[in-house]
């Protein structure tokens, strides 16, 4: 059967067929729905995200401290249970080789170490040990060193207070 067949037998009964139109766009409600919905997934989503880059600065911390505490009992042993004289700025006796005994030993770190929680490198010395939360003086203090016994800590993202490694999602650091 044709087309012209179908059309004059539904004229002969007396039907009128209406040109069916042909969906080719989604209409307004439905884009509205799509774009609310993915503004809700958007919105719980987007706070895991961003507190994705503290959480790897504190990791990252976390791990640096622990190389770096590796290094400092390495220079000890090394050195005789001597500390390293590292102040202020200066790393070098870490960062550059040094003789003990007769022996050169050294170095025990490729480059000058920086706080991956605030982008500071100084380091304050202290007689005492430090715990976290503890005020620190001094601008751009990355670093907290007892070169009594050795013991190194890190600062806040401030600066201005010891980092507190038992609780590194405390609201000071």
């Amino acid at each position: 059967m044709t087309a012209a067949m179908i059309m004059s037998s539904d004229a002969a009964r007396g039907l009128v067929r209406l040109p069916q139109r042909r969906r080719s766009a989604f209409t307004l409600v439905e884009i509205l729905i799509v774009v609310i919905i993915l503004g809700i997934l958007a919105a719980i989503v987007m706070p895991q995200f961003t507190s994705a880059s503290g959480d790897a600065r504190r990791n990252s911390l976390s791990s640096s401290l622990h190389a770096l505490r590796t290094q400092l009992e390495l220079y000890m042993l090394q050195h005789g249970d001597e500390t390293a004289a590292i102040t202020g700025s200066d790393w070098s006796p870490l960062t550059q080789q040094s003789t003990f005994n007769g022996q050169t030993v050294g170095p025990y770190l490729t480059v000058t170490p920086i706080n991956p929680v605030n982008g500071f490198s100084d380091i304050l010395v202290l007689s005492a040990d430090a715990t976290g939360g503890d005020a620190v003086s001094g601008s751009r203090i990355g670093f907290v060193y007892n070169p009594a016994n050795g013991k190194l800590w890190a600062t806040n993202s401030k600066g201005d207070k010891v980092y507190n490694e038992v609780n590194p999602r405390d609201p000071n650091n």
